[in-house]
């Protein structure tokens, strides 16, 4: 045996190992990435609630023009604290939703790569079947994440100086769950939840999956540069055409999230006030602002995701890294 090689480990034992570390990795690095992201996250979430269900004249006025504009709004009348509204449930939504996908990514992709080609992933790039991963594993963790992305969406709905969308004002995360529980209970906090399965699946199964593809098309035509699967800049390049991809695919699934999630409680205190359904929702914004107001809030979308994917894939990858050569 070679002085370079390691002892074989049993192989349930490096499965468990892999499948934490990655979660470990994931949690981690989302949570880093949103505390630099979250601001772009506020100033998208007012922008998608804007004129909710209006056939506004282009004359109508506006409190939020553009996300430069709507940055500076926020930040000059609601200070840094405004700016980072939702940062609590926020990190545990992160925790929930990218400590699942990114941790039972690669055995979900085993197990579906096994179940249609009779072996593992490794050494093979089926792009139906990283899809298909990546979306179970997004919109599991979406599910897992639900009551968080609640009450951030709700948190960071709100502003005393240019509202828009309903106002719940919330003192704080905890409060936001108790209030909602006790109007609820557990469909209250649940309320959403399928249009943000809907939202992350997409999003997920692009995300994992195309990442996957430019990581390993990056490694194999730039390898003569010293660009390999494990080189951060590969990580950084893979990360930033996978960014704008995901925010093509995700932006209408997440207008839809952010608005099932705003509303009010209906009469009955369990259905939305304004919509039963994602596929209503998709309809009534449709019909009542056009198809494009599927799109508001892109560029805003952009520079939350394209900026957190980076960060979230460089974070986790050097973190996997670490705990690959000390754990």
């Amino acid at each position: 045996m070679s002085t370079l090689e390691t002892p074989a480990v049993p192989r349930a034992v490096s499965a468990q190992s892999n499948v934490f570390l990655a979660w470990l990795a994931g949690s981690l690095a989302s949570c880093g990435a949103v505390t630099f992201t979250n601001p772009f996250e506020v100033v998208k979430t007012r922008l998608q609630l804007q004129g909710e269900l209006a056939r506004a004249a282009p004359s109508a006025p506006r409190a939020y023009h553009n996300v430069a504009q709507a940055f500076w709004v926020i930040g000059k009348n609601e200070g840094l604290r405004g700016l980072q509204k939702g940062l609590g449930p926020g990190y545990m939504y992160q925790i929930m939703l990218n400590g699942t996908r990114l941790g039972f990514y690669e055995p979900a992709k085993n197990a579906l790569y096994s179940a249609f080609t009779g072996r593992p992933s490794a050494g093979q790039s089926i792009m139906a079947l990283n899809v298909a991963a990546g979306g179970l594993c997004g919109a599991a963790g979406a599910a897992l994440g639900s009551p968080f992305f609640l009450v951030k969406t709700r948190m960071q709905s709100a502003s005393s100086f240019a509202a828009v969308g309903h106002q719940h004002n919330y003192a704080s995360s905890l409060d936001g769950l108790r209030r909602i529980w006790r109007a609820g209970g557990v469909r209250g906090l649940y309320r959403g939840m399928d249009a943000a399965m809907m939202r992350a699946g997409a999003g997920s199964s692009v995300q994992l999956a195309t990442y996957d593809h430019f990581k390993a098309y990056i490694a194999r035509t730039l390898a003569h540069r010293g660009l390999t699967d494990n080189s951060a800049y590969t990580h950084f390049l893979a990360s930033m055409g996978t960014g704008f991809f995901v925010c093509l695919v995700m932006n209408p699934f997440d207008v839809v999230s952010t608005r099932m999630y705003n509303q009010k409680a209906g009469a009955a205190g369990h259905a939305g006030a304004l919509y039963r359904n994602p596929l209503q929702c998709f309809y009534k914004t449709v019909a009542s602002e056009g198809f494009f107001s599927l799109y508001k809030g892109f560029l805003a979308h952009y520079l939350r995701l394209g900026p957190h994917t980076i960060l979230m894939f460089v974070f986790a990858e050097q973190i996997k890294a670490l705990g690959a050569r000390y754990m």
